[in-house]
């Protein structure tokens, strides 16, 4: 099934009339691997976001989209501990195993703590 990120790319393709193939070309992998990749069967590889705004020449408007289906589309996150203590690992750990399993007030509720917080960062 297409991801958003799949979509983002099938509409820029046709925009600038490419194929697949083509696309696949300019960011140096196999028509196989983009599909992949736009199918949700492996993760948007990173240094493609870049690449793919520099290429097509994205506007800001369509950048803050493109950011937002690439991490839409994404099925795994990578997280770097370096820094965290044990106490803290093993806190968002448990948050990331037990998410699906809570109800939604405690869902709201734990996104209104971390938005209350963002402003810390």
């Amino acid at each position: 099934m297409l991801t958003p990120f799949g979509k983002f790319c099938r509409k820029l393709r046709i925009d600038n009339g490419e194929l697949l193939k083509d696309m696949a070309g300019k960011l140096g992998v196999t028509s196989s691997y983009l599909s992949a990749v736009e199918n949700g069967k492996r993760n948007v590889p990173r240094e493609w976001t870049e690449k793919i705004i520099s290429i097509y020449t994205l506007n800001a408007e369509q950048q803050m989209e493109f950011n937002q289906v690439v991490q839409d589309s994404q099925k795994v996150v990578k997280i770097d501990f370096e820094g965290y203590n044990n106490e803290d690992k093993n806190t968002v750990l448990a948050l990331a195993r037990k998410f699906q399993g809570l109800n939604e007030d405690d869902k709201i509720l734990i996104k209104d703590i971390l938005q209350k917080n963002k402003g810390r960062d």
